[in-house]
């Protein structure tokens, strides 16, 4: 299943583009019940960009369902940042540790941990035409992150 709002992938209007035989183009508010109704295997979905969108692909992500997507964000940091996509990489919530595990993690008593499972397992960051940053756990990646430990460079002018 093809689930592409600005007919980027899908073709224009009612017919498929070539490239994608009878895959079916979606909006985002029909998407989880297109997947209660016809059961796929995989979907791809261009441009998650709203809260709505990210609610749907978690819980498309939960069925177990092969779930391919991007998301639109200078890093993989701005992305684990970003309030309305928080779904995707399983949220972000401060955590306020008490004196003695602050201490022994040599950290702040408040810290930020991510809240449950991200909805993709791996992430890939397009940083240039010829360049690709691979995170293969993606779940560990956005711990490190909100540990502190990662330094995400930009992307190269």
């Amino acid at each position: 299943m093809i689930v592409d709002t600005f007919n980027e992938i899908g073709g224009d209007g009612d017919i498929p583009h070539a490239g994608i035989g009878n895959a079916r183009g979606m909006r985002h508010k029909m998407l989880i019940e297109a997947v209660e109704n016809q059961i796929p295997q995989v979907i791809v979905i261009d441009e998650i960009g709203t809260k709505l969108e990210a609610m749907a692909a978690s819980t498309i992500a939960q069925r177990r369902i092969q779930l391919v997507a991007t998301a639109h964000g200078v890093t993989i940091e701005n992305l684990v940042m970003n309030r309305a996509l928080e779904m995707l990489d399983g949220g972000v919530q401060s955590v306020t540790l008490g004196d003695e595990e602050a201490s022994r993690k040599g950290v702040q008593k408040s810290v930020l941990e991510r809240k449950g499972p991200s909805s993709f397992s791996c992430g890939v960051e397009i940083i240039s035409k010829a360049e690709l940053r691979v995170h293969p756990y993606l779940d560990a990646t956005v711990d490190t992150i909100l540990a502190g430990l990662l330094l995400v460079l930009p992307p190269k002018s």
